[in-house]
């Protein structure tokens, strides 16, 4: 549940933004062909759940798919 949290607090929710920002450079800057946009289409995943305010993967550790539904549970 701590995962949770963390991935709902402002920090989190930074770490996810900038986690697809960099997943989305070095594919389109470092890799090319093929892989490159395999590479952005993932940097994707993280930087729309930092910019919605979801984790997908806080379910698997206990927490709610919502950050902000983590104060009801």
């Amino acid at each position: 549940m701590d995962f949770a949290r963390f991935m709902s607090s402002p920090a989190g929710r930074g770490l996810r933004i900038v986690a697809g920002i960099v997943l989305m450079f070095v594919g389109i800057y470092l890799v090319k062909h093929v892989l490159g946009y395999i590479i952005v289409l993932v940097g994707l995943v993280p930087l729309i759940a930092g910019i919605g305010n979801f984790c997908l993967l806080a379910p698997l550790f206990g927490g709610p798919l919502k950050a902000s539904n983590l104060a009801k549970k």
